[in-house]
């Protein structure tokens, strides 16, 4: 009679493991077959080998069997037949694969794409368990957990305080790392056994935590990803999985402990580099890196995949922000860059914002790469990505719509130089736009200007400008790569204004002068926009008489384009009265204005044309003339203080530096300034009103979601 086949071994068979690692086998042998073919033809070498041809046959490839050391060793495991070599072939592994990568750069990647496509078909990663350390209990590491990882200790206190507190002397005779796929039910028969995968239990994921935290078990590791893999995939068609899980709490655990754990198991075993300017290095290719190498491509794919199916937003965030610790682990992989990419920008466009900052944090460690490529991907997903979402605004989406241009702008002030690259093609779009605008005329012509996406995509490259070029944070803002940038943005916001300059569109001018007036503040850079507030003021004074109406106020926050109805209405021409009145001010207000020893010059035109309208306006309503007057006062008071400091100046206005000087100290107190506090109490008010609306919004959601 033959050896009795063991019972670990029929369970394996029976999962359908054994033929998975077959056609995992086969898979790698045709790469190589495709590969060797290619280098047979450059050399005079035939394509194919017999033992090729008869890999690649119609019959099914026979396993190989494990000879026991000796004749008292134990029953073959699970472990001995997955590294008995029907996942991989040890030659291929050998000087095969270390030729595959000599190949060119063609030839590597078809290889790459292939061996990456196999990763989730490898069952066990049995290979893992010989990198472990025997016996070896890193008291040290736990000890210090508190202050190397803060986050992860203050979460095992939370969940797993049990896990901090161990007795060290009691580990060397406890293997708490043992075989727990052999863990079947007693009571059941052999037939049963063989059908039913194992259940995971809390008591067989405690164990994995403790040799997790004790041991730094690369075993553990492996078995629990494996584990993650049949909790990801679970109740999927066609997935072949090691696991069954038929409780939510172990469920939660199994997910939690995956993502928790594993970035603090691979910091120990494969620790990566960080520059001093804040970028990383992938770990060294050790022969330890190479082994888990597959089994952690493997894990952060079923992580996508996780991103993909998971509605919870606390899970989403915990799993972005853990994966986001193993970025220098997988960077080499582009495939799998590119598909946690896409999943980052998914979840940045569409989520809540604890996961949207998740995801933007995420991508500014894909940045933090110094693959520079990877920086330019990252850079480009974001804007395009920031441009789709932006097609329709309201006030409900216009919050994470700010939230986006702000985290967004982060990135591309990361690296200025390839900023530049982006920020150069995307304005001249722009001007592109308005170019063909002013050439045909037509209706649908001035839709391509007068859309929210060219109203966000001006708001956006002026806060990346203002935050690059900002002459109070950087040092180096003036000599700054984006700097050049500033002059065509400005002409095409300019010009933009200028198409139309209908009463209708001066929502659309509102929001072009917030954005220019935002590179005023931040840049210094004198940016002429009081041509274009004061015809707004001046044309409402001077108007007809508006009509009555029950309207309530328009937000112009969230409006590009006034409705018809409200037209020569009154609440539509106070709202322009004190939304002009609010920029002008704010504008005036600003450190390069209010700050220069030429403002009772720059204001002359203002207040003269102001004053002019005041009197022509008869049909003005008494709110609106009121708000203007005190406004021109405000100016008059502003020209009168500068005018009083400058008196005592012994130097002429051609001294250009002692003026500079004069200005420098008028700037570093501009906020006492009359014009700087007259708009101080203009942002209270507006502030105030605001939060009013913000808390209407939200109290109409409320009163909708009781009834």
């Amino acid at each position: 009679m033959g050896k009795k086949t063991a019972k670990s071994t029929k369970k394996f068979i029976a999962s359908g493991q054994l033929k998975k690692t077959i056609t995992a086998r086969r898979k790698q042998q045709q790469v190589r077959k495709r590969i060797s073919g290619r280098r047979g033809a450059k050399s005079g070498n035939p394509k194919t080998t017999p033992a090729d041809e008869d890999a690649d046959g119609g019959v099914e490839e026979s396993p190989k069997v494990v000879k026991p050391r000796s004749s008292k060793s134990k029953p073959t495991t699970v472990d001995d037949i997955l590294a008995g070599g029907f996942m991989e072939d040890s030659e291929g592994e050998g000087e095969d694969g270390e030729e595959m990568y000599a190949e060119s750069a063609e030839e590597s990647s078809d290889a790459d794409e292939d061996a990456e496509d196999d990763i989730a078909n490898e069952g066990s990663f049995s290979d893992v368990d010989d990198l472990d350390s025997e016996g070896e209990v890193h008291l040290h590491e736990l000890s210090k957990l508190a202050e190397k990882d803060p986050e992860f200790y203050k979460y095992l206190q939370e969940n797993d305080k049990e896990l901090l507190d161990f007795d060290p002397s009691a580990h060397p005779d406890v293997d708490m790392d043992g075989d727990d796929e052999d863990e079947v039910d007693e009571d059941m028969d052999g037939q049963e056994a063989e059908e039913r995968l194992p259940i995971l239990t809390m008591k067989t994921l405690t164990q994995w935590q403790k040799v997790l935290l004790q041991q730094r078990s690369l075993r553990s590791l492996r078995k629990l990803l494996v584990a993650f893999r049949s909790a990801v995939h679970m109740n999927e068609e066609g997935q072949v999985l090691a696991w069954s899980i038929d409780s939510a709490k172990v469920y939660n655990k199994l997910v939690t402990t995956s993502l928790r754990y594993t970035p603090v198991i691979l910091e120990h075993h494969v620790p990566y580099k960080t520059l001093p300017d804040g970028r990383f290095k992938p770990p060294v290719q050790t022969k330890k890196f190479k082994t888990l190498q597959k089994l952690i491509l493997s894990y952060f794919q079923n992580v996508i995949h996780l991103l993909s199916q998971s509605t919870d937003e606390e899970l989403l965030e915990l799993a972005v922000k853990e994966s986001s610790k193993l970025i220098p682990y997988i960077i080499t992989s582009r495939k799998t860059v590119k598909l946690y990419l896409k999943k980052c920008l998914e979840l940045w466009s569409s989520s809540q914002d604890s996961v949207r900052i998740a995801a933007v944090l995420a991508m500014r460690k894909l940045s933090s790469s110094s693959d520079q490529s990877i920086l330019a991907n990252v850079q480009k997903g974001i804007y395009l990505t920031l441009v789709r979402s932006t097609k329709l605004t309201s006030g409900h989406t216009l919050p994470a719509i700010t939230l986006m241009k702000n985290s967004a702008s982060e990135i591309f002030c990361l690296d200025h130089g390839s900023a530049y690259q982006h920020a150069f093609g995307y304005i001249r779009q722009l001007a592109i736009h308005l170019r063909n605008s002013m050439k045909i005329k037509t209706k649908e012509a001035y839709k391509q200007v007068y859309n929210w996406q060219f109203v966000h995509c001006i708001d956006f490259w002026s806060i990346v400008l203002a935050r690059a070029c900002d002459v109070r944070s950087n040092a180096e803002g003036s000599d700054n790569e984006l700097k050049a940038l500033i002059y065509p943005l400005v002409q095409v916001s300019l010009g933009s204004i200028k198409l139309i300059s209908s009463s209708r569109c001066y929502p659309f001018h509102f929001h072009i002068i917030r954005s220019l007036l935002r590179l005023t503040q931040h840049t210094d850079t004198y940016v002429p926009l009081a041509p274009y507030i004061v015809p707004i003021l001046t044309a409402t004074l001077t108007g007809p008489r508006p009509k009555s109406s029950t309207l309530k106020p328009l937000d112009f926050e969230v409006q590009i384009r006034a409705p018809q109805q409200y037209l020569k209405t009154r609440v539509y021409t106070e709202g322009l009265v004190e939304e002009a009145t609010f920029l002008l001010a704010d504008w005036l207000a600003t450190r390069l204005i209010q700050g220069s020893v030429a403002f009772p010059e720059v204001v002359v035109p203002i207040v003269v044309s102001v004053r002019k309208s005041l009197k022509a306006g008869k049909n003005a309503s008494g709110k609106d003339v009121a708000a203007v007057k005190v406004l021109v006062e405000r100016i008059e008071d502003a020209a009168r203080w500068v005018d009083q400091k400058r008196k005592s100046l012994p130097f002429a206005p051609g001294n250009v530096s002692k003026v500079e000087e004069w200005e420098s100290g008028v700037r570093a107190k501009i906020e006492e300034t009359p014009m700087a506090k007259y708009a101080k109490i203009l942002k209270k008010t507006r502030e105030k009103r605001r939060k009013l609306i913000e808390k209407a919004r939200k109290g109409e959601d409320e009163i909708l979601e009781e009834e």
